[in-house]
């Protein structure tokens, strides 16, 4: 398809990421650093929370619907052209194609989040200068591997010879990273925790606020309105990022941190109502961790769904030490066949529950359950966290 619209990745310079979370905050982070230092900065992401639209952006503003239309009109002969001598491509590989077309002749830099995985991933084909690993842990264990080290050899294949490497990975899915970035010949690699220092000073419903060291740059007292202290290591990553392509600067780093906002990621609404869309387990762990200093030992209610693909009994069990006083099972309708049913949710879930089969309901009802002295949270599901926002 690329070679069918002559190449139009060639020559962008960027970062591709990769990880089992924190890839879109990462990703947010990083082209906002890009903006403020005055790049056209072109963003793709995956999945989206409400529109197709979110996943082609350039200096934070969406691809309009009329101008996606056209794209993908334009795009249409090629997909046909394609498809007969190749076979059908997939969604995701129509919608890269889509947005690197589009990309082009619009930007300087390129942020690319991957799909699933990395080293099939069909964002693989970009070799952009720079490759981000946020973290490591179990999900889509049917596709990338049963282990952490097989998923993080999976993740790793987005590492290029001559690529500066910024990860955040630990443990066992460390030593995977190094041995790519040794077999392939990377640049360098940067580690959160060794060659890159967090340093936490303040947290809260303002967001955060902590100090950052890395190979040539060191900052005091950076500051992001996001939620979880989790966001300040994927801050760093983005800083780092930013560092490694040469385009960071003292002002673009510290306003661009300031003013992500990245919705459906612990994001609060009016009220005493959490979005999240954490849906595997380590995700949940911290969210769990995330939520209860914030709210304390406040009352919570939590509107959940989930998706068949995931380890569910998992991201109960993490789920089960937020101590809810009641769960609303629910479905995201947009998630088609593959979500979860909510009475086979209920039914693994061994504390009070209900279960109501639209999302907007099951909000409702939540709130109307926490009264004035009780948090709602609705989680487990990004196409969950999308409806409840719409």
């Amino acid at each position: 398809m690329l070679e069918a619209l002559d190449n139009p990745e060639r020559g962008k310079r960027g970062a591709l990421i990769a990880g089992t979370n924190g890839k879109g905050s990462t990703a947010a982070f990083l082209a906002s650093i890009l903006r403020k230092r005055g790049l056209r900065t072109a963003l793709t992401i995956s999945p989206h929370l409400r529109s197709y639209t979110e996943r082609i952006q350039i200096d934070g503003r969406l691809i309009s619907e009329a101008d996606f239309a056209r794209a993908l009109s334009a795009l249409k002969p090629v997909l046909d052209r394609v498809t007969q001598e190749a076979g059908a491509p997939t969604e995701f590989e129509i919608l890269i194609a889509l947005a690197l077309s589009w990309f082009r002749d619009r930007s300087d830099r390129l942020v690319v989040e991957v799909g699933l995985g990395g080293r099939l991933d069909s964002t693989n084909m970009l070799d952009l200068g720079v490759a981000v690993i946020t973290n490591v842990s179990e999900d889509h264990r049917q596709y990338l591997g049963d282990t952490v080290k097989q998923i993080a050899g999976e993740k790793a294949g987005i590492i290029k010879p001559g690529n500066i490497v910024i990860t955040g990975a630990s443990a066992e899915a460390l030593p995977v990273i190094e041995r790519r970035c040794r077999e392939v010949g990377s640049r360098s690699l940067w580690r959160l925790g060794q060659e890159l220092e967090v340093s936490l000073r303040r947290q809260g419903w303002e967001g955060l606020e902590f100090d950052l060291n890395g190979p040539g740059f060191h900052y005091e007292d950076l500051r992001t309105r996001l939620l979880g202290t989790h966001q300040a290591e994927n801050a760093a990553l983005a800083v780092a990022a930013a560092h490694a392509l040469g385009d960071a600067s003292p002002d673009s780093v510290r306003t661009g941190l300031a003013e992500v906002e990245w919705p459906g990621r612990l994001q609060l609404l009016d009220g005493r109502t959490l979005l999240d869309g954490a849906h595997n387990q380590e995700g949940m762990r911290r969210l769990a961790r995330e939520v209860r200093k914030l709210i304390g030992d406040a009352r919570l209610v939590v509107v959940f769904a989930a998706m068949k693909d995931k380890d569910v009994g998992a991201v109960l069990d993490e789920l089960s030490h937020l101590q809810p006083s009641l769960v609303v099972f629910t479905r995201a309708a947009s998630a088609g066949e593959r979500a979860l049913a909510p009475a086979d949710l209920a039914a693994m879930w061994p504390h009070r529950s209900s279960v109501v089969e639209d999302a907007a309901a099951a909000l409702r009802q939540a709130q109307a359950e926490s009264a004035s002295d009780a948090w709602v949270l609705g989680c487990g599901s990004l196409y969950l966290v999308g409806e409840l926002l719409s």
